[in-house]
């Protein structure tokens, strides 16, 4: 059944061929019957609200959206991971010193950026306000992409609190510097200003408190999330002025200078705490909420934005495939969803969704927050294929979202409705989103699986008043003889 099964789906669009396959797959003892048929798809958009943002990266920057004209804002919230291999020197070998203890020369604060959603205004300015939050990020607890420790009176008063302008392509690096091939964009915020901790204690800088925090309580500096109890609970990145650019945090760094004095020479060290995927960080998405609205309410097409912006739900035409076909096997289901073609000229346009995940409505939320892998049997995945040929207009060309058999979720969508209606007449009427199923743009990093939180946008073929050939999905049936 499984070569049958992937014969039939690869010939699913030709129907004089579909009658033949269980000619041609069989012998005359246990032939197979096979029929397809093509059924039409309802779709429509939906505005995503907020999405789930715990993350392996964050993205920062304000644009404008040339698509709508609606200003777009990511910030981030981070904190620090603490390696177990990280060592500091001694304290009685520290050339820098304050109040006799060992000082840092400087410290700094390094953001790299990447993956920006265009280069054409590499050099806008944003103004950036970096804040220390009052307490940490809570473990265990569900952080969403309208998750505002400003808003939210999280931030402290006394900690960490510097504004810094900064473009996307940092000028403040030497041109020579930039040509090379290991060189990242990013931004630095210096945090060389004399710093009170929230014991009242003052230092030279927030390099210095680092040190001496080190030498009075170690223990704080065996793991992550110590540090963020007893040290640092974390920073928020927040646009507080500036239009320009909208790109992805790849890593940033919380970095201490110190000098070391060795027996004939003194050698200069760093200390680097990096934000990454190993602990707490989310990002803050501001959309505009009205234009959102506006988007969804368009009936000619529906829509995929990110971040956190639209998708397009699906209505599976689960009762209409199996009318008629309850005892026979459902070995293909493939159904293309069109991309409409962006005719602007406009050179920032937004990029395209590049990763589709098709997952049940009722599911959407906590696929993400269980951070679940893909089975092929309630959910899929596939990549935005732009050389596949289409013949249904000129502007439609080539640009197709291909889920090239998602029979299993038909049949789990049946079967669930099946014992539904066994155990409660009325199950189908208590459950409207039962045969509902929804596109997300995602990223897959590292087999996990999350929300895309880049600038992207696009129309696909649909809605309600579709004026092209309609979202189809095609069906393949066997039974033996």
């Amino acid at each position: 059944m499984a070569g049958v099964a992937i014969a039939a789906v690869a010939i699913s669009s030709c129907d004089n061929d579909a009658m033949n396959i269980g000619q041609s797959l069989t012998n005359d003892s246990d032939r197979l019957n096979v029929a397809d048929t093509t059924i039409a798809v309802d779709t429509r958009t939906i505005v995503a609200d907020s999405v789930f943002t715990l993350s392996s990266s964050c993205y920062f920057g304000r644009v404008i959206d040339p698509e709508t004209g609606a200003e777009v804002k990511s910030e981030f919230t981070t904190q620090f991971h603490i390696l177990e291999t990280m060592y500091v020197s001694p304290e009685e070998n520290i050339v820098g010193r304050y109040n006799d203890r060992a000082a840092a020369d400087s410290c700094d604060i390094i953001v790299y950026l990447t993956q920006p959603f265009n280069t054409k205004d590499s050099l806008s300015a944003i103004k950036v306000r970096i804040s220390e939050l009052e307490t940490p990020m809570a473990e265990g607890q569900r952080y969403y992409s309208n998750y505002n420790p400003a808003s939210l009176g999280m931030l402290s008063g006394t900690g960490i609190c510097k504004d810094k302008m900064c473009t996307f392509e940092n000028l403040a690096d030497t041109d020579s510097a930039r040509a090379t091939s290991n060189y990242y964009n990013n931004f630095r915020v210096v945090l060389n200003d004399p710093f009170t901790d929230k014991d009242g204690n003052t230092y030279n800088n927030y390099g210095t408190y680092i040190l001496q925090q080190y030498y009075n309580h170690p223990e704080y500096f065996k793991t992550s999330q110590a540090f963020a109890r007893h040290i640092c609970p974390g920073l928020f990145f927040e646009i507080t002025d500036g239009l320009g650019f909208h790109a992805q945090v790849w890593n940033l760094g919380l970095r201490i200078f110190y000098r070391v004095q060795n027996d004939n020479s003194t050698s200069k060290h760093t200390l680097t705490l990096a934000g990454t995927q190993e602990v707490l960080q989310t990002t803050l998405v501001t959309n505009d909420k009205q234009t959102l609205m506006q988007l969804k309410e368009e009936t000619t097409h529906t829509y995929l934005k990110s971040p956190a912006g639209l998708f397009t739900e699906v209505t599976l035409p689960v009762n209409e495939i199996k009318k008629n076909h309850t005892n026979d096997s459902l070995i293909g289901s493939r159904i293309v969803f069109q991309r409409i073609n962006n005719e602007s000229t406009d050179n920032r346009k937004l990029g395209i969704p590049q990763t589709l995940l098709i997952v049940e409505r009722d599911s959407l939320y906590t696929f993400f927050e269980n951070t679940r892998a893909i089975d092929n049997r309630t959910t899929f995945t596939t990549t935005f294929d732009i050389g596949r040929k289409n013949n249904q207009s000129t502007k439609l060309n080539q640009n197709v979202y291909v889920f090239e058999n998602i029979s299993n979720l038909i049949t789990n969508l049946w079967n669930k409705r099946e014992k539904g209606l066994k155990e409660d007449p009325a199950w189908e009427s208590k459950h409207p989103n039962w045969n509902k199923v929804v596109l997300v743009p995602v990223t897959i990093n590292s087999s996990r699986v999350e929300h895309d939180m880049s600038l992207t946008s696009t129309r696909l073929v649909g809605g309600k008043d579709n004026p092209y050939n309609p979202v189809t999905i095609s069906v393949v049936y066997a039974k033996f003889k």
